[in-house]
């Protein structure tokens, strides 16, 4: 059971990526991106790490998005608009391109991932004891903290240059 819901929901965050990239507009793109969180939030629990899950869909799928979302208004984003008729060449070459390197992921990972019996028991749904509180925090706050200070430093300049833009904008 817990195999079928893991693919069940790889599935639903792969297609909600899908969508979120292949968008026009930038609000369904960010909602397409809460899918993306709470299928990812579901996978964390089959896992067994549920302080990573509620941190997951608090954090991620609740503040952030919210951010992205204010970020998207203040900003007035509307509609992509259509590309030039100069992207035919793009598209020809895309394709192959694209298949080319779907063929080099597949290829590199059957050669590295060693198909036997015993690999496929590596994963144990449910018996995931590192997503606790403690050890979330000791990771984040010793081995982590310089990355997590350059994230915050770095969502607070984007804030900043979202305002900045959208007053140039009202002028």
């Amino acid at each position: 059971m817990d195999a079928l819901l893991f693919f069940l929901f790889a599935t639903i965050a792969v297609a909600c990526g899908v969508i979120m990239v292949t968008q026009r507009h930038p609000v369904s793109s960010a909602l397409s991106l809460i899918g993306v969180m709470g299928s990812l939030a579901i996978l964390y629990l089959l896992l067994g790490a549920e302080f990573i899950a509620a941190a997951q869909m608090i954090v991620y799928a609740g503040a952030i998005m919210v951010l992205f979302l204010f970020v998207i208004m203040l900003l007035n984003a509307g509609e992509e608009r259509k590309p030039s008729r100069e992207s035919w060449m793009a598209r020809i070459l895309g394709i192959p391109l694209f298949i080319g390197l779907l063929g080099m992921l597949v290829f590199l990972i059957l050669r590295t991932v060693s198909v036997s019996p015993t690999s496929a028991t590596l994963v144990q749904f449910g018996k995931f004891v590192g997503g606790g509180p403690k050890e979330v925090g000791t990771a984040l706050f010793t081995t982590y903290l310089l990355p997590f200070e350059v994230t915050s430093v770095l969502v607070l300049i984007a804030i900043v240059g979202a305002v900045v833009l959208a007053r140039k904008e009202i002028d």
